[in-house]
């Protein structure tokens, strides 16, 4: 659209909470409090002392490399750059065939632990306008180093049985786990690329929007939810990204029929509890500035979820566990399903999903004494 703008850093609604007053609040300080044990702040079924230690140790991995430059006044890795650890070789490895090495790239990816794998081209659209400081709001600028091709997008699929208990501190076990994956799996793929003689820069939630990409990348389609639907595992993942100059050949982007399924579909927008999702077709509406100008899409409230992840002390995702596209794509039932869902007969795959996505309890993820 002609008044498109990339979006800053700064106004996602993490960010926010730290310098703005529209989203900052004592509830936001401690939603992020309770990421250390002795600040956890409930008690009960889902939100009880072991629940929160589950999702704290979960994270840890990904606040080991969060952590590890803080000396140097540097938080690195979710929303900050991660430094690399490893030089570009000298030596070059010369590719004859970029689409070999994508097979290779790909090969190499799920070695490490990633569940999906694409590649398409940079797009600067995507990168942020912006970066900003995860302590205290303060902007910097983003750049990239000259000649980056390519974007490789990875997804790690969050943990179904978990995922079923949302919202609950327990629930939040399976983000944490993936962001502790994913900071593993995309700094060791950025070195493997660097070892062949090309940069690769690893990247989480930093320097550019990974959805996106991801779309871009053929991996999925975007979803009334904000996610990403994947044919593999539905809306359950988390993603990661690699910029780089590796010569790779680049997945194009997949219509799937997801949108159609959503067009008639409002079950996450009925189940929100602050009535954060929209109805009716995509648009151009920004809710508030966590929006990006100038795309039409099926946009959320950020201020109104935020909110609610704060009141919880633990993040939220009952958008993604009353999906009707949340299912185990290993069984044969739900690959039929979707074969229905994804085709006219849409309609017939809405009515057979109206009892799935109830809420398990927390309590009976927990193996009984």
């Amino acid at each position: 659209m002609d008044d498109f703008e990339p979006f800053s850093q700064r106004n996602d609604a993490f960010s926010r909470a730290i310098w703005d007053p529209a989203v900052k609040s004592e509830k936001a300080k401690a939603f992020f409090n309770s990421y250390r044990i002795e600040s956890a702040p409930r008690r009960g079924n889902g939100f009880s002392q072991r629940d929160f230690a589950l999702r704290n140790a979960s994270w840890l991995v990904s606040d080991i490399i969060s952590s590890r430059s803080a000396a140097k006044g540097v938080r690195e890795g979710f929303q900050g750059v991660i430094a690399n650890d490893t030089p570009v070789a000298p030596e070059v490895v010369g590719v004859e065939s970029p689409a070999a090495m994508a097979t290779e790239i790909k090969h190499v990816a799920r070695f490490f632990g990633a569940n999906l794998c694409g590649i398409t081209d940079f797009d600067q659209r995507w990168l942020y306008s912006r970066r900003t400081d995860a302590r205290d709001g303060s902007e910097q600028s983003n750049t990239l180093p000259a000649g980056i091709t390519s974007v490789i997008v990875l997804g790690h699929q969050m943990d179904e049985a978990l995922v079923d208990t949302y919202p609950s501190a327990l629930a939040g076990a399976a983000t944490g786990r993936e962001y502790s994956h994913e900071a593993a799996v995309v700094m060791q793929l950025a070195a493997y690329i660097r070892n062949l003689g090309y940069q690769a820069i690893p990247s989480m939630n930093d320097t550019g929007l990974v959805i996106p990409y991801a779309l871009k990348a053929g991996l999925g389609e975007y979803a009334r939810n904000q996610l990403v639907i994947t044919p593999e595992f539905g809306p359950r993942l988390r993603f990661s990204k690699i910029f780089t100059d590796l010569p790779l050949s680049h997945d194009p982007p997949r219509k799937l029929g997801v949108a159609e399924f959503c067009n008639i579909c409002t079950r996450c927008a009925d189940a929100c509890p602050v009535k954060a999702l929209p109805y009716g077709p995509p648009t151009a509406d920004m809710p508030n500035k966590s929006a990006i100008r100038g795309v039409c899409k099926w946009t959320s409230d950020a201020e109104k979820c935020f909110g609610f992840w704060a009141k919880l002390a633990s993040d939220c995702a009952i958008c993604m566990r009353v999906c009707p596209f949340n299912r185990d794509y290993t069984k044969p039932q739900h690959r039929l399903w979707l074969r229905f869902a994804l085709s006219r007969f849409r309609k017939l795959a809405l009515w057979l999903s109206r009892n799935r996505g109830k809420r398990m309890k927390p309590a009976h993820w927990w193996p009984k004494a």
